[in-house]
């Protein structure tokens, strides 16, 4: 049997229920959660998310760029390494949008994914 997910962001579907996701989307809710969620941003989970939201308007540089990269990949081995096993992330701030491109393979059926986050700055 397929396990269920409540879907996110939460919304109700067109039967009137909480909407539910299969396990491969429910991951990459779960990686979108984590990386726009602010540490501190979660009172029973202080150290849960990434902060990227707070160095956004720090100078551009490669120094930075090496910085997310690797603040975004700790967070992920944290939080998630039960589920997933991270082979590379990549960030980009184009205009006002903030993309964070993921590759990783879910542990439990070794599918590889690469998904893109884009955020509105």
């Amino acid at each position: 049997m397929m396990s269920m997910y409540f879907n996110f962001p939460f919304v109700i579907d067109d039967n009137g229920r909480s909407s539910v996701t299969n396990e491969e989307n429910h991951i990459k809710n779960l990686i979108e959660q984590l990386l726009f969620t602010s540490t501190g941003e979660r009172v029973n989970r202080p150290n849960f998310g990434t902060g990227i939201n707070r160095i956004l308007f720090e100078p551009n540089n490669d120094v930075l760029a090496m910085s997310v990269d690797t603040l975004i990949q700790s967070s992920l081995n944290l939080w998630l390494d039960h589920l997933i096993m991270v082979e590379s992330v990549s960030v980009e701030n184009k205009d006002s949008i903030l993309e964070v491109t993921v590759k990783y393979t879910i542990r439990k059926n070794q599918r590889t994914n690469i998904n893109t986050f884009r955020r509105d700055l």
